[in-house]
């Protein structure tokens, strides 16, 4: 209709303008197969017969088309120039493919066609629109469900829709849907399927469009409500309205890109001669077509739907085969509905789901069985997570492609070509007896989302159940039930608890038994964590949990006594160190004099010997010291802060970091036997300017923060930073606990809230004013969320009504 209207308005401006009977204005790209959106570009040629070159009346025609008020994207060419343009450049061919005359010569068009065609090797044609779907695929991560998706680009979108297309008008087998079902291509009720789904994105695209009064294909946090408010979208099921809009798209772009693949099989199959087909029979059922499975029998999914799941497992036990065929395609697709309870009760079905399972090729296979839709058929409980959306301000990904990723994560552990990235993880992972414990835990760990209620519990309920109907060993079922059950526990033990306490130690590993379950849920926080966004992992959060594993197993195997003597080793290893670089003996002393038991209990031997090297010799300066060194974890600094204990430190070097662009990781404070603050920090640069090096930056803080330390005066507050857009959309409520520590005279103060810069030294700045000393932080940054934990001391405390005031402030400050 848009395009209708825009070639009423160029033929007027054509005939206003051209005299000449001899050329041609030309709809090319999107415009020229009418799917014209409203801020698209309107893509032309003025199409010359050879020879001839513009006139003064040709560049009048431009100039009148860019004052017109479109969006015009032009080009002037004689027929031969177009048609060599083509041979050049597979864009300019896939734009002339859809070439459609809007006004002046006909057959100039036709000639142009016809040259095309004749020029054009459709084979060739071929092969460069798929590398450049399989490109365009690869920038988005193979992930049809990022929680932002281009409707256009990334897989599912309305480009793979329009390959299609470009591919059957090239091998002459038609322009629509419905053409395409006369060609025997793909089924009456398959092409109004497509078609149903196109029009869904479509409609979105329009709405974009709109909305943004701009071209706009990214169906960003802003635009969905906007658009599930139009739409009328009711909350339904614990949904919210943007939740059933992005459920909608997401399922029409999971049929698109499944009928993507299918289309795109059978058009290479139709335009494959017959002598090029290199068939190898397998079986009585199988055999494999040019590098695809193949089925025999058309129908044999319809006759026996057994052979679906063993479909499935040839393509594992075939490395050389690269995926299923067009016939194995289209009969999947039909078949699709025999995947039903009495399919799933079957217990050859259940032994075959099972080596799927067992098998090398999972991640490969898994996704194949998602995007065709046999996995959410097989377990009803994934099916229903197809497409949910996750706004708790980590995951970038829908929950089913998160499972997958996560999946995806433990499959690279088990393969020793990927050993360089996880080097202690992937040894762990390729020692561990039976992986597919670990795959299931990893299936079923976020299933229960969406439901209402603990999702952990209801994840491990259907883990249960689902270990009993194949069969599994029960110590497996219990595994991976109870890792399903408390998938959460080791991530939050190691980011917001002190793991130095012999206590949290001890109690997580009470909790895990024994050290195979301690092993796999490790493996398996790692790979979860790593699958909810690329931006939320990061080396200390790696380094926490491998200390909580390492310490962890000294228990369980018996090996480690929290006592004097433990604390002897640690400081026989840092004086070892230390003595490297300050040989003479005794020059320790004076520092370790200043230290009680608890500094040796919380800090690692290669701080204390960092510390006792840069302090041994100014135990007592009159200046500020600090220093900052490359951390050892393999990411961002470590910084050493050693001043007289003064009121209001914490904030003043939170409030410096956050000037500086720095996130703070994790703080260990510490107050020595004379009154001096000897405080560790993780800091993690959020930019680095262009051309700095570290050393600029390791610089920069020992001087400035040195300075401010020494200036003291008031602790100044920062402007409060923006939050994220994704805050913004979808607000997290913040939540402020403060509870008694078992230490006495302690408390625990835990804040969750969306993240923003000038967050934390707005805590401090709270903490200061209460006259509240701190003890501890364990400051941990999930994509959006901050989850940050102190332990602190204080009068204030003491007193419930001040306590409650404390807790209002913070709330406040987190909002």
């Amino acid at each position: 209709m848009h395009a209708a209207f825009v070639d009423q308005v160029l033929q007027r401006m054509w005939k206003e303008t051209i005299s000449d009977s001899d050329i041609a204005l030309v709809a090319v790209g999107g415009y020229g197969r009418g799917a014209l959106f409203p801020n698209s570009d309107v893509d032309v040629l003025v199409l010359l017969p050879d020879g001839r070159r513009p006139d003064a009346a040709v560049e009048r025609f431009i100039g009148a088309l860019w004052d017109s008020g479109l969006e015009p994207g032009h080009s002037v060419r004689t027929v031969s120039e177009s048609v060599e343009e083509a041979a050049k450049d597979v864009t300019v061919d896939t734009s002339l493919i859809e070439a459609r005359l809007v006004a002046g010569n006909p057959a100039l068009v036709e000639d142009l066609e016809k040259r095309l065609r004749a020029r054009r090797n459709v084979r060739d044609f071929f092969e460069a629109k798929f590398q450049e779907q399989k490109r365009r695929h690869e920038r988005f991560q193979e992930a049809a469900y990022n929680l932002e998706p281009n409707i256009k680009e990334s897989p599912g979108g309305l480009r793979d829709l329009q390959m299609v297309l470009w591919l059957a008008r090239a091998a002459g087998l038609g322009q629509s849907w419905k053409a395409l079902a006369n060609e025997g291509l793909i089924t009456a009720r398959e092409a109004a399927a497509i078609g149903a789904n196109e029009r869904v994105l479509q409609d979105l695209r329009i709405r974009l469009h709109y909305l943004a009064g701009r071209r706009e294909d990214r169906l960003v946090f802003d635009h969905q409500i906007e658009i599930a408010r139009q739409l009328k979208l009711k909350s339904s099921a614990g949904m919210a309205p943007s939740d059933l809009l992005m459920r909608r798209y997401y399922l029409a772009a999971k049929a698109i890109w499944r009928f993507n693949q299918i289309l795109l099989a059978n058009l290479f199959d139709r335009i494959t001669p017959e002598t090029e087909r290199s068939i190898t029979r397998l079986d009585d059922d199988f055999q494999v077509v040019n590098l695809n499975l193949d089925l025999v029998d058309e129908r044999l999914f319809e006759k026996r739907p057994a052979m679906i799941l063993e479909a499935f497992r040839r393509l594992q036990d075939h490395r050389d085969i690269v995926g299923l065929g067009p016939r194995t395609l289209r009969a999947l697709s039909r078949a699709l509905p025999l995947v039903n309870r009495a399919f799933r009760e079957n217990r050859e079905n259940r032994r075959r789901f099972m080596e799927i399972m067992r098998s090398e090729r999972l991640t490969w296979t898994l996704r194949r069985m998602s995007r065709y839709g046999v996995l959410g058929r097989y377990l009803p409980a994934f099916g229903r997570i197809v497409g949910q959306m996750q706004h708790d301000l980590f995951h970038v990904y829908t929950v089913d492609e998160h499972i997958l990723m996560v999946i995806r994560n433990l499959r690279r552990f088990r393969i020793p070509r990927f050993d360089h990235e996880y080097p202690f993880l992937s040894r762990l992972m390729q020692e561990f007896d039976k992986p597919e414990v670990l795959y299931l835990a990893a299936l079923f760990h976020d299933i229960g989302k969406g439901r209402g209620g603990d999702h952990s519990h209801l994840g491990a309920k259907d883990a249960t159940r689902f270990c009993r109907e194949h069969g599994l060993a029960s110590a497996d079922a219990e595994l991976i039930a109870w890792m399903v059950e408390h998938h959460l526990v080791m991530s939050s033990t190691a980011q917001k608890q002190d793991l130095t306490d012999p206590e949290v130690i001890s109690g997580f590993a009470t909790l895990v038994r024994d050290e195979r379950t301690l092993t796999a849920i490790y493996i398996l926080t790692v790979a979860d964590i790593r699958g909810t966004s690329p931006k939320v992992w990061n080396a200390w959060k790696g380094k926490l949990l491998e200390d909580l594993y390492r310490s962890t197993r000294r228990i369980l195997r018996g090996e480690t006594e929290y006592a004097a003597s433990a604390i002897a080793a640690k400081k026989e290893a840092s004086l070892r160190i230390f003595q490297q670089y300050v040989p003479t003996p005794g020059k320790e002393e004076a520092m370790w004099k200043t230290l009680d038991d608890h500094y040796f209990q919380r800090f690692e031997v290669a701080e204390i010997a960092w510390h006792t090297r840069t302090l041994w010799s100014r135990v007592t300066p009159e200046k500020p010291i600090v220093r900052a060194r490359l951390s050892p974890v393999g990411e961002g600094l470590q910084v050493l802060v050693y001043a007289p204990d003064q009121p209001g430190l914490f904030a003043r070097i939170t409030s410096f970091f956050e000037r500086l662009q720095f996130d703070v990781a994790a703080a260990k404070i510490y107050t020595t036997r004379h009154g001096f603050a000897l405080d560790s920090f993780q800091v993690l640069t959020r930019t680095r300017g262009e051309g700095e090096h570290y050393g600029d930056l390791i610089r920069k803080i020992e001087v400035g923060l040195a300075e401010r330390i020494a200036a003291a005066g008031l602790v100044e507050a920062l402007p409060a930073g923006r939050v994220s857009r994704w805050v913004k959309h979808f607000p997290i409520e913040p939540r402020v606990d403060i509870v008694a520590d078992r230490r006495p005279g302690r408390w625990v103060v835990s804040v969750s809230c969306a993240d923003r810069s000038g967050l934390l030294s707005s805590v401090a700045r709270i903490f200061f004013k209460h006259e509240l000393n701190l003890v501890d932080a364990r400051v941990t940054t999930l994509g959006a969320r901050a989850e940050d934990v102190f332990v602190v001391n204080g009068a204030a405390l003491e007193k419930p009504d001040s306590r409650l005031g404390i807790v209002d402030e913070l709330c406040k400050t987190a909002s």
